[in-house]
């Protein structure tokens, strides 16, 4: 059955979803989408590139230009709550084209990342199951996301809530135990007295020089993305005006408070080069260093099992951000109809499935190299992720300029992002810089131009396909 507009508008105003969330959801949903390998594994390699102060900066520039993205994003999300909004967005304030890729786009952040989780899971479980190979855990955790995402929205939202909660309370864990042992009210295995954070200049201030913090931005911007799920999910939010701006600023000072925290925790207790990914590959977390010389027993396999629920956790609000990018081109004419085919849940399970094949990447890497394949598909991911960030910003920019030009008020906006027009000008800015820096990484060019093609296609295809029937 093909659905119709009135189908989709009593079921939610364009995805096919009732308003089922709210900010307890919203919130948790965000950070889920946050917490996942950029923090567990991502901190490390940003503390072993730039030294620890760096690292503390980076993180820091990384979350101010999260939060000035979702202040663009809250206003424009409160005054038109869409699902598979920023797509919605920036067709009306930059164009059609634009905004058919920037759906497009998001929609491939999000598959490349399914692959990056779902490998990541596999090769932890090796270590607890050497003899049973990746891709079979690969595709057990695969079919449990799948089955996740195809039962109800509010199924969804709460399991995803649980699943993040379990990462919530290990960074706070984290943080406070670090904390007691930095200060020295917890023994830590290799300091007689307590290390306070002589470690943290140890090496000098910026021990590899200034570059690195912003080479590394890619990195700590792909950290913070999941952020702008709250703009997904906001169609499918009860009173967005009132929860999304209230679930956006919770988000954003959570994730500052977690991720600084971690990062200084880290910083202090362990030497800079032994933080990044050493030669037992992507499982070689900080986290399990760490709470191994606090004495905690069995911390390397808690921590396995807490990043393993944080990958699903991640690759779960994933599959369904992506899958609602694909319904809302269908529901556009921009794809078959077949893709906004609901089934009797009213999930998008066509464009679930196809969603799922962007994990094939990740099927393949045990064949080649895991960590190239890894480094690749997290530059392919962050990377569009900026881009999707860019155009938010200009869509607030040209919304706010024509709002003006019509006569209204900032005061009649439901939610107004503040200093206008520095907030977008500097997050478009930042965004455009942390691009750029990709083409300095040579492990990171391939990705980098295979983005550049991705994007060429897009517009290409939109300007052949569709341009002429609008």
């Amino acid at each position: 059955m093909h659905s119709s507009p009135n189908d989709a508008s009593h079921q939610g105003n364009s995805a096919p979803l009732k308003r089922a969330m709210s900010t307890r959801h919203l919130v948790m949903i965000s950070l889920g989408g946050a917490i996942g390998t950029g923090l567990f594994l991502g901190s490390g390699e940003v503390i072993a590139q730039t030294g620890p102060i760096g690292a503390i900066i980076s993180y820091f520039l990384g979350g101010i230009i999260a939060y000035m993205v979702m202040l663009c994003l809250g206003e424009l999300a409160v005054h038109m709550p869409e699902s598979g909004s920023f797509g919605a967005y920036a067709t009306r304030y930059i164009g059609p084209g634009t905004g058919y890729t920037m759906t497009w786009l998001y929609w491939l952040t999000w598959s490349a990342t399914l692959g990056t989780e779902f490998t990541a899971a596999a090769l932890l479980m090796q270590e607890w199951f050497p003899h049973v190979s990746v891709w079979l855990w690969t595709i057990i955790f695969a079919a449990f996301v799948f089955c996740m995402n195809m039962s109800s929205t509010r199924w969804f939202a709460e399991s995803e809530f649980w699943l993040a909660l379990v990462k919530v309370i290990t960074v706070i864990a984290f943080i406070v135990l670090g904390l007691l042992a930095i200060f020295g009210a917890a023994s830590y295995q290799g300091y007689e007295s307590a290390p306070l954070f002589s470690n943290l200049t140890a090496q000098g201030w910026f021990p590899h020089g200034l570059f690195p913090i912003f080479a590394t931005m890619l990195i700590v911007n792909f950290a913070f993305s999941g952020t702008e799920l709250i703009g997904v999910a906001a169609g499918e939010t009860q009173d967005p005006a009132k929860n999304v701006p209230k679930a956006i600023n919770t988000a954003i000072w959570r994730l500052l408070i977690f991720f600084v925290g971690t990062i200084v925790v880290i910083s202090a207790l362990l030497p800079h080069q032994m933080a990044g990914l050493d030669a037992e590959g992507v499982s070689s977390s900080p986290f399990v260093t760490v709470f191994n010389n606090i004495g905690i027993p069995y911390a390397e396999d808690i921590i396995r099992f807490v990043i393993i629920t944080a990958l699903l956790s991640a690759a779960n609000s994933g599959l369904f951000a992506a899958s609602r990018m694909m319904w809302s081109l269908s529901y556009k004419k921009q794809l078959p109809a077949v893709f906004s085919k609901l089934n009797h849940r009213g999930i998008p399970y066509v464009a679930v499935i196809v969603t799922m094949f962007g994990a094939v990447p990740g099927l393949l890497s045990e064949q080649f190299a895991p960590e190239t394949i890894f480094k690749n598909l997290l530059g392919i991911a962050a990377f569009t992720m900026v881009v999707v960030w860019m155009s938010i910003c200009l869509s607030q920019f040209n919304f706010r300029r024509q709002w003006y030009k019509d006569g209204h008020s900032k005061a009649e906006l439901g939610f107004a992002a503040p200093l206008f027009p520095i907030v977008p000008i500097l997050g478009f800015v930042f965004c455009l810089i942390t691009c750029i820096s990709m083409v300095f990484d040579p492990e990171m060019l391939p990705g980098f131009i295979g983005c550049m093609i991705f994007i060429a296609c897009c517009y290409a295809s939109y300007y052949t396909f569709y341009h002429t029937k609008n």
